[in-house]
């Protein structure tokens, strides 16, 4: 079997909605979903040893068993009772790590798509989304990618139907001194607003409805201007972190902006723009400031699928 390259795409959150929480201990969530161009790239090629190896450019990468690369691989030779099945995998990092962006829920749908081709275990994408939803809860949004919906922990997906994906340039910056703790944010959230939660499904799926009928899928439809973004974890992260703040004060001087928030639990932030043309216009404008306080930044298009082979 030749080698196989899978190409493995950011997301950011349009939406991040703290419903609740859930039997489960789990916050429920109402957020949407966007895949960016902004892509690792998983190289496979298949090894007769029985081992599941994992290099990367990166030297601050864990490669053992907590890489959610090596998981998937385990997940899915396991489930096919193969246990003889190995692979050597190298990936190549465009996504900064740490960003809020699902970079590595997207290295693990991307070696479970892979691997699945590279040794023909014949898994259909309900079998993969199984696995994905036991491995990670924004990992079954990495599969599928696109604009999506997604409830529960994030694992329950409902596509938002347009013709394409949105023309929207992004411009996306991060610290790479600056990290947050996914729980820690969550937690910060259950401290600060945890009187305020919903406690029933009726009124969960109130909120979902709202969704599914708000100006933000219009917006995405082309129905209505867009409006701000919401996301409730930035509430709570961005007086705390001096890094979002700052950089979110530097997005919000661009010209031409049509929305500027954090993506997931951060640290990483970005401002939408009418197209990829004046993302990077403003990304030169900015160029000095940013520079000055330490931030890298890209600038991305929105695209209409997750992981994929190339």
């Amino acid at each position: 079997m030749p080698e196989l390259r899978v190409s493995a795409p950011a997301k950011i959150n349009l939406h991040l909605e703290v419903l609740g929480l859930r039997p489960d201990g789990f916050h429920e969530l109402a957020m949407l979903m966007q895949t960016l161009d902004l892509a690792d790239t998983l190289t496979l090629n298949p090894s007769a040893d029985g081992r599941i190896q994992l290099d990367c450019d990166r030297t601050d990468l864990p490669l053992d068993g907590s890489n959610l690369i090596v998981k998937a691989g385990e997940m899915l030779r396991a489930r096919a009772g193969l246990p003889e099945l190995g692979a050597r995998m190298h990936l190549e990092k465009r996504i900064p790590i740490g960003a809020g962006l699902a970079g590595g829920s997207s290295n693990g749908a991307a070696a479970l798509l892979g691997l699945n081709a590279l040794w023909g275990c014949g898994f259909g994408a309900g079998d993969l989304q199984a696995m994905a939803t036991a491995l990670g809860s924004d990992m079954p949004f990495c599969l599928d990618g696109g604009t999506q919906l997604c409830f529960g922990r994030g694992e329950r997906l409902e596509p938002v139907a347009m013709a394409a994906a949105p023309p929207w340039g992004v411009l996306l910056i991060k610290h790479p001194a600056s990290s947050v703790s996914t729980p820690w944010a969550y937690g910060r959230c259950r401290e600060q607003r945890g009187s305020t939660y919903l406690d029933s499904e009726p009124a969960f799926e109130a909120r979902r409805e709202a969704l599914r009928r708000g100006p933000l899928v219009a917006a995405l439809q082309g129905a209505a201007p867009l409006p701000p973004i919401r996301n409730d974890l930035q509430k709570v992260v961005e007086p705390m972190v001096d890094s979002v703040r700052e950089g979110l004060a530097l997005l919000r001087q661009a010209p031409g902006t049509l929305a500027v928030a954090m993506s997931g639990s951060g640290p990483s932030l970005f401002a939408l723009f009418p197209d990829l043309a004046a993302a990077e216009l403003a990304r030169a404008d900015l160029a000095a400031e940013l520079a000055a306080a330490g931030f890298e930044a890209w600038c991305c298009r929105c695209t209409g699928s997750g992981v994929s082979l190339v």
